[in-house]
């Protein structure tokens, strides 16, 4: 008799420091309740967050795979072994969702190689949710990760994400590493024509939130302190 094979769920978490439940689906907890093994991208912060929104869960039983920057890639088929002898797995993100702007994406691709189910499940994106309240396009539209930090190739990058935006009516989307958000948003508003529409999105779901939209030569008005605080950065010149 064959073993029916587990599921990989893709669990989302919170996007900052909420009560976990304010912001996810009742879903999310069922499934933490009834899963052992996880992969995460950290040990602590993810059983921090597990024992959050599952407190009477027990800590000792449950078995982490870690995949981050020191993971080897060889490794990355034996984390869904337990798959293949009938044990769900959940993909833990460290913030928002697995997979988008995560090394996740791995482990999926891979789920599918394998014929396993794969699940994704309801929570927050920071980035399809700063699209949302940016008033951009949201037909067409592009997530480029982190931009260059060279000034040269930052200001040329910056250019050619305006470009293409003008061109194919897209919204370019991009994020920054939290400390050098304020310097993000005075390159935008320098080096950007100044019609060309900024939006900024951070702290999302948290009640420190701010997001904005206006113009470049607007933002050069605004004093706005973004630092350290996680922000989507979204252009779009018409």
């Amino acid at each position: 008799m064959t073993t029916a094979k587990g599921i990989l769920y893709l669990i989302p978490t919170t996007l900052g420091d909420n009560e976990p439940l304010e912001v996810l689906p009742l879903t999310v907890k069922q499934i933490i309740d009834k899963t052992d093994t996880f992969i995460v991208e950290n040990d602590k912060t993810a059983r921090h967050f597990i024992k959050r929104i599952s407190p009477e869960k027990s800590q000792p039983s449950l078995k982490m795979f870690h995949l981050n920057k020191f993971t080897e890639v060889s490794n990355l088929p034996s984390f869904l072994e337990p798959c293949l002898h009938g044990v769900n797995v959940g993909l833990l993100s460290e913030a928002g969702c697995p997979g988008v702007a995560d090394p996740g994406a791995d482990i999926v691709k891979i789920a599918h190689q394998k014929n396993i189910k794969v699940v994704p499940l309801v929570g927050p994106s920071s980035i399809l949710m700063a699209l949302m309240s940016s008033g951009m396009n949201g037909q067409s539209f592009a997530f480029n990760g982190y931009l260059p930090i060279d000034k040269g190739e930052r200001k040329a990058e910056l250019k050619r994400l305006e470009r293409l935006s003008f061109e194919h009516n897209q919204s370019q989307i991009f994020i920054e590493t939290p400390y050098r958000n304020n310097k993000m948003l005075e390159d935008l508003s320098n080096v950007l024509d100044q019609n060309t529409q900024i939006c900024v999105a951070c702290d999302i779901t948290l009640p420190t939130e701010f997001i904005k939209t206006q113009s470049a030569i607007s933002w050069k008005k605004n004093n706005v302190d973004l630092h350290k605080r996680p922000t989507i950065f979204i252009i779009h010149k018409s």
